[in-house]
């Protein structure tokens, strides 16, 4: 995952998985616009006009002020995922690229309103769906993080109707909050 920070680049890697790291999105103008419009589709409307969107490659397509990031779906993936990330996802992502420890000690929120193209609840590293690693496609939704204590509380089942813990147990866990219908 790429960290922006202050308008300049560091760390490098991907937020869901070495999958996502394949040919660059930037190009002509034209995919340059695309990347953009579909980085922003994760956001709100009030977040989009004023987020940073960078590729895969850690190249700032729009410079923005809001404090979010927005990557746009990861150029190898068949189904959208783009995302939004404050700073506090940006360091998880970081520490979940790199394999890292992570504790989270403040609430961070990420986007991705357009949905997803699946993950495993229980794995933070698997590439695809197993008869064991509950994969889950999720429509729209809301990723938090906040320290452990406070996700304790929640269920792990995606199925339960409403916010759910996913990859409990690992450094990674974080919530996931639901906000329209699977496909």
């Amino acid at each position: 995952m790429t960290v922006v920070k202050h308008g300049k680049l560091s760390l490098g890697a991907v937020i869901l998985g070495a999958a996502f790291l394949a040919a660059s999105v930037t190009g002509s103008a034209d995919d340059t616009s695309d990347a953009i419009a579909d980085a922003l589709s994760a956001a709100w409307p009030g977040m989009a006009a004023n987020a940073t969107v960078v590729d895969w490659e850690g190249n700032v397509l729009r410079e923005g002020s809001s404090g979010y990031t927005c990557f746009p779906t990861p150029p190898n993936l068949v189904d959208k995922a783009p995302m939004c990330m404050d700073s506090e996802w940006m360091e998880w992502a970081d520490a979940w690229s790199n394999k890292k420890d992570y504790v989270a000690d403040t609430l961070g929120v990420s986007y991705m309103l357009a949905g997803d193209g699946g993950a495993s609840n229980i794995d933070p590293y698997a590439e695809g769906p197993t008869d064991d690693n509950e994969w889950i496609k999720e429509g729209a939704h809301l990723m938090i993080i906040a320290p452990a204590e406070m996700l304790d509380a929640f269920p792990t089942d995606p199925d339960n109707g409403g916010p759910y813990v996913m990859w409990k147990g690992t450094p990674y866990a974080h919530l996931m909050v639901p906000i329209g219908a699977r496909d």
